[in-house]
Parts: C-alpha cells; sequence; structure tokens
C-alpha cells in the first residue's frame, strides 16, 4: 500500500496493499478499499463505506457512511457522495448466464459512473452507469440517475430529472435580471443558460 506520513486509517479497516492513499486522507471504521485504487488528498472514507477495485478518486473527496463505490467510478476533485449513495458498474446484472452457469468476472464487462469536479451525490441516491454527473450538479437524496446530469444541474426523483441549477455553494440559484440568467445567492455569480446547460459568466 502506498500511502504519505499522514494518512489516517483505523484498525477495523479493510485497505488493500495495493491501494495508493494520497496524503492528510483518513480511512474510517469497518470501510473497504480494494486493490488498485488510487485515492486523491485530504479524502474521507466514512464508516463501512466500499471503494472498489481501481476506482480513481480525486482531491478533497468525502465518501460518507455505508456508501458503495463500485468499479471502474471516478471521481473528480471535490466530489461529495452522501450515506447510502450506490454508484453500480452492471448494465444487465444477472448472477448467472443464459446457461445457468454462475457469473464470473469474465462474463460481464464493468461500467462506470463518473462524477466531475464539486458535485454531490445527496444520501440513499443510486447512479446507475453508464452517467456522468457534471461539475457541480447537485443529486437529491433517494434519486434514480439513469442519464447523464448537466453541470449545475439540480436532480430529483425516479427516474432524476432537473428541477433547478445549483452554484459552487451548492444553494439553488435565483433568476437574474435579464431572462435565461441565473444568479447564486450566496457568492453573486452569474450564469447563463443556454439549450438545457449553464455557463457562468466571466469577469
Amino acid at each position: 500500500m502506498t500511502v504519505e506520513n499522514t494518512v489516517r486509517i483505523v484498525g477495523s479497516a479493510d485497505v488493500s496493499a495495493e491501494a495508493a492513499i494520497g496524503d492528510g486522507s483518513a480511512i474510517w471504521h469497518l470501510a473497504q478499499v480494494r486493490e488498485g485504487v488510487q485515492m486523491g488528498r485530504n479524502c474521507i472514507v466514512g464508516r463501512g463505506a466500499y471503494i472498489g477495485t481501481g476506482v480513481v478518486m480525486g482531491d478533497n473527496c468525502k465518501v460518507q457512511n455505508y456508501a458503495l463505490v463500485y468499479e471502474p467510478a471516478k471521481l473528480a476533485d471535490g466530489v461529495f457522495i452522501g450515506p447510502a449513495v450506490v454508484l453500480t458498474n452492471d448494465t444487465y446484472p444477472r448472477a448467472i448466464n443464459a446457461d445457468s452457469t454462475l457469473k464470473n468476472a469474465h462474463d460481464w464487462e464493468p461500467v462506470g459512473v463518473t462524477i466531475e469536479k464539486g458535485a454531490s451525490i445527496g444520501a440513499r441516491a443510486t447512479c446507475v452507469a453508464p452517467v456522468t454527473i457534471g461539475s457541480w450538479a447537485t443529486v437529491a437524496a433517494g434519486a434514480v440517475v439513469v442519464k447523464d446530469v448537466p453541470a449545475y444541474a439540480l436532480v430529483a426523483g425516479v427516474p432524476a430529472r432537473r428541477i433547478g441549477w445549483v452554484g459552487e455553494s451548492g444553494m439553488p440559484l435565483t433568476p437574474g435580471e435579464t431572462e435565461m440568467t441565473w444568479v447564486c445567492p450566496a457568492t453573486g455569480d452569474v450564469f447563463i443558460e443556454t439549450n438545457g446547460t449553464l455557463t457562468k459568466e466571466t469577469a
């Protein structure tokens, strides 16, 4: 296992010797981190969470208690995974093949969930691979995501649908002074909506 000097791994955690854990990260009670995981700096993996083989996590990610992050998921910097979230990896799940033989690792091809910078997945939400959650998007608690989520989108429901926009602060955006503009009440940032996508206005 490759770790930096300031990594904290509690005794009940199961961390593979073949995982790479970044400086300042913490892995808590009963969590499992599998072989080939690449975890960035200052990450937190909560109690009972599972990080699958070869999962890639950027810096400053938080994976809360009992979340299941199945390979080959990719989490960019600053991603938040809420309690009991599931990131799936099998599009057509079956325990057995069509001939009733038990499926093994060679009988299916894992597909992953990609979560871009700063995005948040609420408690008990499920992201069904393969989907991409755009940067700074928010998936509401209990949602089931079955298609890509654009950057800054707020999605909720089963299946998840966009119900609004959020900024980097996580707060819902409010309508701006002109049509198709939105404003973050926390930062004052202005965003422009075009054909179902949102971009931040630059100075």
